[in-house]
């Protein structure tokens, strides 16, 4: 039976929704903030592992499964820049030393992050698992420059699909290719939400289950999946 397995922080969103429409999915990640995480690991460690050929996580992931993948986007994002360029607001009384101090703990950080980012794509591509990867877009993005695999499509408004925020986004399939099934329903639509006016960096992530259900309708079921769903609602 194929499966389907949710790495990292939005995890648990997708992991229900695939659930709630009759799939087999499990959730893996570090944390368990909402106490619903089902295998509490740390990802980066196994995909070393996986990378090493030693024994993994990935070894219980057969080629007919999928992963889908959240990937921390801390280091690659736009306002790490300002940080690097030391024009941060917090930054405005700092030396330069300790400008050039932060700009190395920085770089360390962002290599780290593409170097596991860059790995999780090569184990899945050894091992023939599709893999799907969502991060922010912007052309200004890491990955949107210093990535050999461009992102397969960028959602521009989420909103539009019923998340609540617009907050461009993209994702790329590698080792398959988005379904692009035609949904034929209304939307539902949640009260969008300004991300300026949101502090908190766990809410500033959340992705609404409507949001969720949808996409893996529209583009990660196949429409085999789909239309086995949609007998299970009748």
């Amino acid at each position: 039976m194929k499966t389907y397995h949710c790495f990292f922080e939005q995890s648990g969103r997708f992991k229900n929704e695939f659930r709630s429409l009759g799939f087999e999915a499990w959730d893996y990640d570090i944390q368990n903030e909402f106490n619903e995480t089902d295998i509490v690991i740390d990802l980066f460690k196994e995909i070393e592992k996986a990378y090493a050929n030693q024994l993994s996580v990935f070894d219980d992931i057969k080629q007919e499964d999928t992963i889908i993948a959240f990937f921390p986007c801390t280091r690659f994002e736009d306002q790490v820049q300002m940080h690097f360029r030391g024009t941060a607001f917090q930054m405005r009384k700092y030396t330069n030393e300790q400008k050039l101090e932060i700009d190395l703990k920085l770089h360390k950080e962002l290599s780290k992050f593409y170097e596991i980012i860059t790995k999780l794509a090569i184990v899945c591509l050894r091992r023939k698992i599709p893999l799907i990867i969502e991060n922010p877009y912007s052309t200004t993005h890491y990955l949107t420059k210093y990535w050999a695999i461009p992102s397969t499509f960028v959602d521009k408004d989420r909103t539009a699909r019923g998340d609540y925020y617009e907050k461009p986004t993209q994702y790329w399939f590698i080792g398959l290719k988005p379904s692009y099934n035609m949904i034929l329903e209304a939307y539902t639509w949640n009260k969008k939400k300004n991300i300026i006016h949101t502090h908190s960096k766990t809410e500033r992530s959340l992705i609404s289950k409507e949001y969720a259900n949808r996409f893996i309708r529209e583009f990660i079921l196949s429409k085999e999946e789909l239309e086995k769903c949609q007998k299970c609602q009748i």
